[in-house]
C-alpha cells in the first residue's frame, strides 16, 4: 500500500528519497527565516576565502593653526608661502578631514608671520667710548635758556625744593605759567606778578624787584623794599609764608658770554 509523505501526497513509489530530501532542506530554509524560496545550489558550494586589503590608517588630524598678531611679534613681517601639493584621490582625506585641511590650509596662498632674521644682529646700546688725552669741547646753541642761578626753599611749604633763575627777566609767583613758579601749597603768594628777578649779563648783577600793586608785600632779609634792590649770595626773601635762599652761578667771576662760541 502506498504511503503518504509529510505534505500529504503519494510517493508513487517513486522519488520518495527525492521528495523527502526536499523537505528536509525547506525544513531548514524555514528555520533559517529564509522563507521558501529554493537557494541556488552554487551558493552552498563555499567559495574560496578572498584576501583581505588592510584599510589605510586614519590621518592624524591637523590642531588648530595659532592667531598671531603681527604687532605683537618684533620686526615682523608677512611673507607668502605657496600652496601644498595635491594628494592624488587615493591619498585624499574623508570629507570632514577634507573640510578641516581646507579650513587650515586653504588652497590660495598662505600668509605666515615671522620675526626678523635671526642671523642679523640685534641691534643693542651704543657702546661707552673711551676718551684718552685732551678733547676739544665742542659749544654749540644752548640747549635751553642758560641758568643764572637759583631760588632755594628754607622756609615753609617745599622745604628743600629750588627754582632756577633764568637770563633776562624772571617773574615770580604762584601760578605755573611763571618764569619762577614758587607753586608748593603757599597760597598767600600771589598767582602771578609778586615779584620780579632780572639778571643782566652786560654788568653781571642781579635786581630784585617788588610789585607795588600786590596786596601781600615781599621782604629781603626781613627788610621791606619799595623799590629795586641788588641781591647778594645767600639773601633771603620773604614771601608769605616761604623763605628762599639766593645762590647766584653767574657774576663777577663767570658769565656765559665769556663763551662766545656758544653765543654765536
Amino acid at each position: 500500500m502506498a504511503g503518504r509523505d509529510d505534505d500529504g501526497s503519494r510517493d508513487g513509489g517513486q522519488g520518495k528519497g527525492q521528495h523527502r530530501f526536499l523537505g528536509s532542506l525547506k525544513d531548514a530554509l524555514k528555520a533559517a527565516g529564509r522563507g521558501d524560496a529554493a537557494p541556488d545550489p552554487a551558493a552552498l558550494v563555499a567559495a574560496p576565502e578572498q584576501p583581505r586589503t588592510p584599510s589605510p590608517a586614519p590621518k592624524a588630524e591637523l590642531p588648530p593653526m595659532p592667531i598671531v598678531d603681527k604687532a605683537s611679534v618684533p620686526d615682523a613681517e608677512m611673507i607668502a608661502v605657496p600652496p601644498a601639493k595635491q594628494p592624488r584621490d587615493d591619498q585624499r582625506s574623508p570629507p570632514a578631514a577634507s573640510a578641516r585641511g581646507a579650513e587650515i590650509f586653504p588652497e590660495a596662498l598662505t600668509r605666515a608671520i615671522r620675526g626678523s632674521d635671526p642671523r642679523k644682529p640685534i641691534a643693542g646700546p651704543a657702546r661707552t667710548q673711551l676718551v684718552r688725552g685732551r678733547v676739544e669741547m665742542a659749544r654749540g646753541e644752548f640747549h635751553q635758556d642758560p641758568v643764572v642761578g637759583w631760588l632755594i626753599v628754607v622756609g615753609g611749604a617745599g622745604l628743600g625744593a629750588f627754582r632756577p633763575i633764568f637770563e633776562g627777566n624772571n617773574t615770580v609767583g604762584r601760578g605755573r605759567n611763571q618764569r619762577i613758579a614758587i607753586d608748593f601749597g603757599d597760597e598767600t603768594i600771589s598767582s602771578e606778578e609778586q615779584a620780579y628777578i632780572r639778571y643782566d649779563s652786560a654788568d653781571r648783577t642781579f635786581l630784585f624787584v617788588p610789585n607795588l600793586s600786590k596786596t601781600n608785600v615781599v621782604s629781603i632779609n626781613n627788610r621791606k623794599p619799595t623799590a629795586a634792590v641788588a641781591l647778594q649770595a645767600m639773601d633771603v626773601i620773604t614771601m608769605g609764608r616761604t623763605q628762599l635762599a639766593f645762590v647766584p652761578f653767574c657774576g663777577a667771576d663767570f658769565d656765559w658770554s665769556e663763551l662766545a662760541d656758544a653765543k654765536a
